[in-house]
């Protein structure tokens, strides 16, 4: 993966994406985290700064030191242990509860970094408010290269309840229909 963390490379190259070439960073992601969901694996710390580029400009997920199996979609730590607060859905930080489902939150944010092209989500707001805020509802807003239908994947994403959010290959399913729409005129 010889060209780094995602979150790096997206800084580096500001200014030169186009909204496809930024959905298809996403695709990569979303496919791998498919993959991760289909055989009973749960990231558990899924952002930007979590995945690699190759020179071919693939991404792929990284850093598994989170990851946890579990047959059941569910897991929940132990409480007090550390977890990516502004990457993790209400469900995670009451209840220290993990699925799929909240690894789907993290992707949505995910998302977001990439269509920032590499902003810190909820950046000027400390741990606490971003519980705080996202508990009532407050979700990151619409970045400036994503269209209103890639902006509703990322909703999808964020929705309250976890059974509400979609599948990760519902999220490919999704994303490949807007690069049809989005990328066909912007890749």
């Amino acid at each position: 993966m010889e060209l780094g963390c995602l979150l790096n490379y997206i800084r580096q190259r500001r200014d030169t994406f186009s909204p496809g070439a930024l959905l298809s960073i996403c695709q990569d992601v979303s496919e791998g985290m498919e993959h991760l969901e289909a055989h009973h694996f749960i990231h558990r710390d899924l952002a930007a700064r979590n995945c690699l580029v190759n020179d071919a400009l693939v991404v792929k997920v990284s850093d598994f030191g989170m990851a946890r199996y579990v047959l059941d979609d569910q897991y929940t730590s132990s409480s007090g242990a550390k977890f990516p607060v502004k990457w993790s859905p209400p469900e995670v930080f009451n209840f220290c509860k993990y699925s799929s489902k909240s690894d789907v939150w993290s992707f949505g944010v995910l998302m977001w970094e990439v269509f920032t092209e590499g902003k810190m989500p909820f950046d000027h707001n400390p741990n606490h408010e971003v519980v705080r805020m996202v508990s009532q509802g407050h979700r990151l807003y619409r970045p400036k290269k994503a269209t209103p239908n890639i902006y509703d994947i990322m909703q999808r994403c964020w929705h309250e309840r976890a059974e509400e959010r979609p599948s990760f290959s519902q999220i490919s399913i999704l994303i490949s229909d807007a690069l049809e729409v989005d990328g066909s005129s912007s890749a």
